[in-house]
């Protein structure tokens, strides 16, 4: 590649990390700079020569093609989203799902006022699953759609538990319940409630003398995270939060079940297993980095979302080479 894409990463935590790893399978990318809250002696990369920036200096630099946001949903992104927005491109993994169209309000502002690109919510779900739900309800309009997620770590709501005051650290697992699922693949179309699909598993590491019934309680009534649910919390020490916790597994499948005529019945389903979750989630977003620099290169400026971006701009390869070798 003549010249590569500069690439920001802001935020080194696992989303960051997996970033990182996913730069280096993308000859058309370059690391340019790593911005994070902390001091960069915290800090160990894999490559040892990165250039690590304190949040506040990315306001003075200009030569950073496309930021890649790595802070959580809960606190980070709803500030970080339109900040950056204001000064690079952007592509970011924002997944509280009922919020996603004031955070888009939001980063599209920024975003018209100085003609940058911001893809928002990508990853794999909202992401991937979000295209795969909208194509399933195109080729099946008569039917019902339904989306499982787990077993396995949600990076999101795990974040949004640690950011409650006297949690030391938490892992959140997302479990779909069998028996919802074995109806939705019967061909039942089941009318079920948030409550009836899935189960929140959660295990939390609490600072001494914290108030542990006012963390659970705190967790349990979250809204747009846990209030929905039926939710269990564990508390357990860090020892054994790093004994048994320490993987990202996670998982999930999109389903439409519906009929084209009275006689045929038909199902679509979608899926994908991880061993890690936050590096599958980086190389999402770097594909995205790679579309919102084109699409800014063509004057496609403002706020976009996985279901403005054609697939064609996802891609390393030329036009060309997809007609032959993916059609």
């Amino acid at each position: 590649m003549d010249q590569k894409i500069k690439i920001g990463i802001v935020g080194y935590g696992n989303i960051g990390k997996g970033v990182e790893l996913a730069i280096e399978k993308n000859p058309d990318m370059g690391l340019e700079a790593i911005f994070t809250r902390r001091h960069s002696s915290e800090l160990t990369t894999r490559a040892p020569r990165s250039k690590i920036y304190h949040v506040a200096e990315a306001q003075h630099m200009d030569h950073i093609d496309v930021a890649i946001l790595c802070g959580g949903s809960a606190t980070d992104l709803p500030v970080q989203g339109p900040h950056f927005a204001s000064l690079f491109n952007t592509v970011d993994s924002y997944d509280t799902h009922a919020k996603i169209p004031d955070y888009f309000w939001h980063v599209n502002e920024a975003t018209k006022a100085v003609g940058t690109t911001s893809i928002i919510s990508t990853g794999w779900d909202p992401g991937l699953f979000s295209l795969l739900r909208v194509i399933e309800e195109a080729a099946l309009p008569e039917g019902k759609g339904y989306t499982f997620w787990g077993t396995g770590v949600s990076q999101g709501h795990s974040d949004a538990i640690r950011r409650i005051d006297g949690v030391k650290d938490a892992r959140q697992y997302t479990i779909p319940i069998e028996d919802a699922v074995a109806r939705v693949r019967s061909g039942e179309n089941p009318e079920l409630t948030t409550r009836e699909k899935h189960l929140r598993d959660c295990y939390v590491v609490a600072e001494n003398g914290a108030d542990k019934k006012g963390i659970e309680t705190e967790i349990k009534t979250m809204p747009n995270y846990f209030a929905d649910y039926d939710t269990k919390v564990s508390f357990i020490s860090q020892q054994e939060m790093d004994y048994k916790h320490s993987g990202m597994p996670h998982g999930g499948f999109v389903l439409r079940s519906g009929n084209t005529s009275p006689q045929h019945k038909q199902l679509i389903e979608f899926s994908l297993k991880l061993d890690s979750n936050p590096e599958f989630t980086g190389n999402i977003l770097v594909a995205y980095a790679r579309a919102a620099y084109r699409m800014n290169m063509e004057g496609l400026i403002g706020a976009k979302t996985v279901l403005d971006v054609a697939p064609a701009y996802l891609s390393i390869k030329s036009n060309e080479e997809l007609r032959e070798d993916m059609l």
